[in-house]
């Protein structure tokens, strides 16, 4: 599947494109804009310009308006003769078949979508056979689709019937045809193999979670890149890969902490995004097993992100589509060390914003209904961790006593 990864020893130049439309004002393309940037510069990729059109919604046919297209298109033509010519295109929908193909025959770059460049991360970052097998199955899957057009054009070339290449032929339209279908065939045997392995996977960690004892279950959910390794880390003394990128954390790791006298398994699941691919949650069922089997959801949140608000509600509906919106949980406020706000002027009579109220300000907002359902910290500065540790012992001992009431080694005997 090499095809659908970018090369991180040379970041390739791109542009990307967005949709300003009744549904997605001109704010929110920015901060998906913003997001997609961020995706390709995890995927090796240097964006150096932004495209935007506002129109009622996206042309079945390109994506963007032709006009829109042919300005990308000279932008492109333009920097062909730089030393670092623009090499892809990257919107931030999910694109048809005709639409790749159309755009692709326009630009003359290689064209990737939203849900394009995530598999491309994705298959970067898989480490195990395990993230490696789901990573390769959300490809096919995205793939089919689009493979069902790709030989349409063959049906217009060529003249007559038969072979003779006279007016009306489809001359090639068999062989094209019999190429697709035989394409179709391999990919869909590819899936059901790979369904098979992910379900013997799936048997093996069932087994493997059945086999941890009486002991209760932690998950780090949340948006991708919100400080959930570092916690893990933190908490559990141990070396999880942690870094400013998107998707670091594929594969759930699992950890045995302690906490004064009370042991439990914590796990560090893949971060959740807006547009999340759905053969994606669909390919990595058995890693988000981890979250529908926890105990308790610590639902990690970078508070200095100036759209959280948003990307809170993102991780509550994919956890509500998990069937996990009911399990017991509470927040973490990540990051309060890089929050950052601007005083409003005293003269400036319009509503305060996120962006010029301080951090205990914000705390009085909607916050102050969740109570002891949430927690402040800086995970990196170790801010606050204490209190973190204290709140985590008391959710999860309460949780034991009630799952577990007969296990006595919560109350050691004095010595």
């Amino acid at each position: 599947m090499k095809e659908f990864v970018i090369s991180e020893a040379k970041a390739e130049t791109a542009v990307i494109v967005g949709l300003i439309t009744k549904e997605q004002d001109e704010a929110k393309t920015k901060e998906y804009l913003d997001e997609l940037e961020f995706l390709a510069d995890t995927a090796g990729a240097m964006v150096v310009k932004r495209f935007t059109q506002r129109v009622g919604g996206p042309s079945s046919v390109t994506y963007v308006g032709s006009g829109k297209l042919q300005e990308i298109k000279a932008y492109i033509k333009q920097k062909e003769d730089e030393e670092d010519p623009i090499g892809m295109a990257i919107f931030d929908d999910e694109l048809s078949a005709k639409q790749l193909r159309n755009i692709e025959k326009e630009l003359g770059v290689k064209i990737l979508d939203r849900t394009s460049l995530i598999l491309d991360i994705f298959a970067m970052r898989a480490q195990t056979a395990n993230a490696k097998t789901q990573v390769e199955l959300a490809q096919y899957r995205y793939m089919l689709p689009r493979l069902q057009r790709l030989w349409t054009h063959l049906e217009r070339q060529g003249g007559g019937s038969g072979s003779g290449g006279g007016k009306g032929s489809v001359g090639l339209r068999g062989p094209g045809e019999t190429q697709l279908e035989m394409d179709q065939r391999i990919i869909r045997q590819r899936i059901s193999l790979l369904k098979e392995r992910l379900t013997e996977i799936d048997k093996q960690k069932t087994t493997q979670r059945k086999n941890r004892g009486r002991l209760i279950r932690v998950a780090l959910v949340g948006y991708t890149n919100v400080g959930k390794s570092t916690i893990m880390n933190m908490l559990a003394k141990s070396e999880v890969f942690a870094e400013n990128k998107l998707f670091a954390t594929l594969d759930t790791t699992v950890r045995k902490v302690t906490i004064e006298n009370l042991p439990f398994l914590l796990a560090d699941t893949v971060g959740f995004i807006r547009k999340l691919p759905t053969d994606l949650v669909d390919s990595f069922k058995s890693t988000l097993d981890e979250t529908r089997e926890a105990d308790l959801l610590l639902h990690v949140v970078d508070i200095s992100h100036p759209d959280f608000e948003e990307q809170i509600q993102v991780v509550e509906k994919t956890l509500a589509d998990l069937g996990c919106a009911d399990k017991p949980s509470m927040i973490v406020f990540n990051k309060i060390d890089n929050y950052h706000w601007t005083p409003q002027d005293e003269d400036d009579l319009t509503p305060p914003t996120k962006e010029n109220i301080s951090l205990e300000e914000l705390k009085r907002t909607w916050m102050a209904r969740l109570n002891e359902n949430c927690i402040f910290i800086s995970a990196l500065e170790k801010q606050n961790i204490d209190e973190f540790r204290d709140t985590i012992y008391k959710k999860v001992r309460e949780l034991h006593v009630q799952k577990y009431p007969y296990n006595d080694f919560l109350y050691p005997v004095e010595e």
